[in-house]
């Protein structure tokens, strides 16, 4: 199996087609957008860099590895020759459903089509295929490149040999591969994004202060990074997202969105990438300073 087609340009869907690039697959990187597709490429190029810069690639391999990546705006003809189709779309059903119903269409009857959805119903997804046995979940961790864990999730009607072989490609790649069921959140954000909540809850309840959060969770708790730091990485729209799809499917009032948290997104501070979230991005990436709402 050499052709892998990326349905997505964005920060997921361009760190996948690097990874499996850099493993000598054939990546089709799809986009409808020529301009995300050309930010897709140029964030590949600019990690790749980085990597030669920490001598961990060479130039020649920067080369070969961008080489293997050809990109198209058209579904059809992207994914003609691909054995497995990863989608990296927007976290939307609508959106994810109108994909797969494409894919399916489109796709030679063998494809196995993944998503990289990271709470919506793998079983839900695969009910607008007419090969539901053959559609799964390769839930990739950002930043792809360099996080180990993707989370190979089962939908309803997934087979054994689907599930196999999504396991054994992980494995090629130098990923670990974590199998869940298919369940709400699956593990990663059932169990991160109620913590994320509930940080944004004790900020909105005036507990303590956004640094004096994180530095709680940082220093006691060995988190890397504090909760509220990451929710402004992930993006807090992402997070409102993934919480409403719980919520709903759980219809459980433990994973009901905190009001701020909603309010923010309202208000368009997304975290890094709008520039301000619980920290103020204008002058640096890092989070050092707490936003003028929360100062």
């Amino acid at each position: 199996m050499k052709n892998i087609a990326v349905i997505g340009a964005g920060t997921m869907g361009n760190g996948i087609a690097h990874t499996f690039a850099q493993f000598n697959y054939n990546v089709q990187l799809i986009d409808i957008s020529q301009a995300s597709l050309d930010k897709g490429i140029a964030t590949i190029s600019k990690n790749l860099d980085r990597m030669v810069a920490k001598e961990k690639i060479t130039e020649a391999d920067k080369a070969e590895t961008l080489s293997n990546i050809t990109t198209y705006t058209s579904i059809k003809e992207g994914t003609q020759y691909a054995s497995l189709v990863v989608e990296a779309a927007t976290e939307n059903l609508g959106l994810k459903l109108k994909i797969f119903e494409e894919l399916d269409a489109v796709c030679p009857d063998d494809t196995i089509l993944a998503t990289n959805t990271s709470s919506i119903s793998i079983t839900q997804i695969a009910a607008v295929t007419k090969r539901p046995d053959k559609v799964i979940g390769m839930h990739f961790m950002n930043p792809v490149p360099i996080m180990k864990l993707v989370e190979i999730i089962r939908g309803y009607n997934t087979s054994d040999e689907v599930m196999n072989f999504t396991v054994e490609l992980s494995k090629k790649v130098n990923k670990i591969p974590v199998e869940v069921n298919d369940y709400p959140g699956f593990v990663a954000n059932r169990i991160l994004m109620p913590m994320i909540n509930e940080s944004v809850e004790t900020l909105y309840n005036g507990v303590a202060g956004v640094q004096e959060i994180d530095t709680v969770m940082k220093l006691g708790m060995a988190h890397p990074m504090g909760p509220l730091q990451l929710a402004d990485f992930i993006g807090l729209d992402v997070c409102l997202s993934i919480l409403e799809v719980m919520y709903d499917g759980f219809k459980n009032p433990k994973y009901a969105p905190c009001p701020l948290l909603v309010n923010m997104v309202r208000a368009g501070k997304l975290g890094v990438k709008s520039g301000e979230g619980f920290y103020d991005y204008s002058e640096s990436r890092k989070a050092e300073n707490v936003s003028k709402q929360f100062a």
